[in-house]
């Protein structure tokens, strides 16, 4: 073939492919676009309303091209190549339509709970699908979208086709709120930080009159069919007769993709009730209740739990995530808490207005009284408490502290300075016992009173001088009792000594014990031993005395009869000797004869028994001497001789007598 054949053909082939191209006879669409077809003229003319094409007039047409090759009628269609819609991972699209039916007047964004199909424009417009902002949400993924119909909306990017000015401002508009709600990324919910969200819907009816608040919809069932999963399925919410505005239920730790032109959050805190403290709720939500309190409580309504007003059941210690938007909890203490009077310090939080009672006493001071009050509220009256006072400082500025001051203030009166000083215990155990009932008439325990001492007024120094006079007497009474208790311990430490020495010698003192009571158990032994010897002895003695007496008695009449015999035989033998001797006596011639002739019978007789030698050894003197010593010896000789019989001694005296 020749060159110009060649260029011919060369040049037909490429006059076809513009011709293919610009008739558009063949489009190729890559695999990560989409093709929107727009028909450029048709039989059926032009579409009447509306941007979509539905039954084959000019316009945009409702179905995408895919990728690959596509053959159509040669110049009837314009091509608009767009990008799949994708989605980034935990990030959430917005979808905006820009034809369907128009929102209702209760609506502010599309519903979607038949046209849920964005992929499919035909069967959105068919179910009924509205133009406008969409209540049905993009997820993670990838989408093959009509641009033409859709705007999608993500954090980096618009998806959208043929915008026109308006058409962009409406959408960038859209797109900063949505990012100004952080509507981008889901609701999380942190519950280290002890957070809760507090929902508000902002389509849908709105809440009848006298309700400031939605209730709770849609129960918590996760099979049943109006169950919307904590506001992430719109339409089930208002299928279930959601409302707008700031909703009941509120959302707890947990992710949520929320529609942020559905529904916004708000981090509210949890409720926290400590130990030690109930929850009085005041509900602004509910029902009006039937009265619970009972026909003696006159200061107001208690109604049951859920119900509008105050609660009668209070929330025990815990933590809830109560909506405080649909009621106030107020904390009441249910222990013991102080109340002090004393403007420089605070027991609680409840006092910080209080201060010091001023008095006058009887005497005309004016002292500040600081006092402290002890207070205990029954856990199950705190709702009684609060729907008579509102909350625990309106009671203790507006009844107790009046109530307090004008009773010591009455108790002042009566009682000098002194007085108030030196009966303090006693003032302030009664004031505990009176005032327990009037606490009582407000539904309170007063636990204690306690009383301070009075302070004087800046500037006056009379209560000080007082004191200082007191000091001074306290000091000498209290000096006296520690003369008084030296004394006692100089005696005391005498008698420690004392002890100490006894202690020393308390082994001696101990032996010496023992032994006399060893000294003293053997005399009384002895004593015993004594006493019972004695008795035998008195025994055996007057045994003896008995019978020495019987035998004297007897013996006495033995020698009484001998003694008469013998004086008998005696006075007989005497009477014969008697008249033997007168009658010897008369034959020697007379007395004297028989006599000498007695006694040299008796003296010869001692000279031979006591073998004496008759003539003396030595002789002394001459023959006086000598007839003087002869004497002398036949005398003693005579007087041994007759020693023991009582006539011897005159005998002889008479012999003597008779031989001088």
């Amino acid at each position: 073939m020749s060159s110009y054949a060649w260029a011919i053909s060369a040049a037909v082939a490429v006059l076809v492919v513009v011709l293919i191209r610009i008739s558009r006879a063949i489009v190729y669409v890559p695999n990560n676009r989409i093709g929107i077809r727009e028909k450029l003229w048709s039989t059926a003319g032009s579409i009447q309303s509306g941007l979509i094409a539905l039954k084959g007039e000019a316009g945009f047409q409702p179905e995408v091209l895919r990728g690959g090759f596509h053959f159509m009628v040669p110049f009837q269609f314009a091509i608009h190549f767009g990008d799949l819609v994708t989605i980034p991972q935990g990030r959430i699209g917005y979808v905006f339509a820009r034809d369907g039916l128009v929102l209702g007047t209760s609506q502010t964004l599309g519903d979607n709970s038949r046209a849920n199909q964005f992929e499919d424009v035909r069967a959105f417009l068919a179910a009924g699908g509205q133009k406008g902002p969409q209540r049905k949400v993009l997820r993670e993924g990838v989408y093959a979208i009509n641009l033409a119909q859709f705007v999608v909306i993500t954090p980096d990017k618009i998806f959208a086709h043929g915008l026109g000015q308006h058409d962009n401002a409406v959408i960038q508009s859209m797109h900063e709120l949505i990012a100004s709600r952080e509507g981008f990324t889901p609701v999380v919910i942190n519950g280290s930080r002890d957070l809760m969200g507090v929902v508000t819907v902002h389509d849908g009816p709105s809440l009848p009159d006298g309700q400031i608040i939605a209730p709770t919809v849609g129960g918590t069932d996760v099979r049943a069919v109006l169950y919307h999963n904590n506001f992430q399925e719109p339409e089930r919410f208002l299928a279930a007769g959601g409302y707008r505005g700031r909703q009941l239920q509120v959302l707890v730790e947990g992710t949520y993709y929320l529609n942020r032109l559905f529904a916004t959050v708000e981090g509210v805190p949890k409720t926290v009730i400590e130990v030690g403290f109930v929850g009085v709720v005041v509900s602004y939500n509910g029902t009006p209740g039937q009265d619970v309190s009972g026909a003696d409580y006159q200061h107001g309504e208690l109604v049951a739990t859920g119900q509008r007003g105050v609660w009668s059941e209070p929330l025990l210690p815990g933590k809830y995530a109560f909506n405080t938007y649909a009621g106030h909890i107020i904390k009441v203490p249910t222990t013991n808490f102080i109340l002090k009077w004393e403007a420089a310090t605070a027991g609680s939080q409840f006092d910080q207005n209080l201060k010091e009672v001023s008095l006058i006493t009887k005497d005309a001071f004016e002292p500040n009284l600081p006092l402290s009050v002890v207070v205990h509220i029954d856990y199950k009256k705190a709702p009684m408490v609060v729907q008579r006072f509102g909350d625990i400082q309106k009671l203790v500025e507006q009844t107790l502290d009046p109530m307090v001051s004008a009773y010591f203030k009455n108790i002042a009166q009566t009682k000098t300075l002194i007085e108030l000083l030196q009966h303090r215990s006693d003032i302030q155990t009664l004031a505990a016992n009176e005032m327990k009932e009037r606490f009582g008439l407000y539904n309170l325990e007063l636990q204690e009173v306690l009383i301070g001492t009075p302070k004087s007024t800046a500037g006056d120094n009379e209560i000080e001088n007082i004191l200082t006079q007191l000091r001074l007497r306290q000091i000498a009474l209290e000096q006296i009792d520690t003369y008084k208790r030296q004394q006692e311990s100089a005696h005391t430490e005498r008698e420690l000594r004392e002890a100490e020495a006894k202690a020393k010698q308390q082994t001696t003192l101990t032996q010496s014990s023992i032994a006399i009571e060893i000294a003293q158990n053997e005399g009384k032994a002895a004593a015993m031993k004594a006493e019972q010897k004695a008795n035998e002895i008195r025994a055996l003695a007057k045994g003896d005395a008995d019978r020495v007496t019987i035998e004297a008695e007897a013996h006495a009449r033995q020698i009484n009869l001998l003694a008469e015999a013998d004086a008998n035989r005696v006075g007989k033998v005497g009477k014969a000797t008697a008249e033997a001797a007168q009658l010897q006596v008369d034959a020697y011639g007379g007395p004297d004869y028989r006599l000498a002739q007695e006694l040299g019978q008796a003296f010869a007789k001692a000279i031979q028994e006591a073998k004496l030698p008759i003539v003396p050894q030595v002789n002394v003197g001459g023959e006086a001497n000598a007839l003087g010593l002869l004497q002398a010896l036949m005398g003693s000789s005579l007087r041994d001789a007759l020693k023991g019989s009582v006539a011897a001694p005159e005998l002889l005296t008479k012999g003597v007598e008779t031989i001088s």
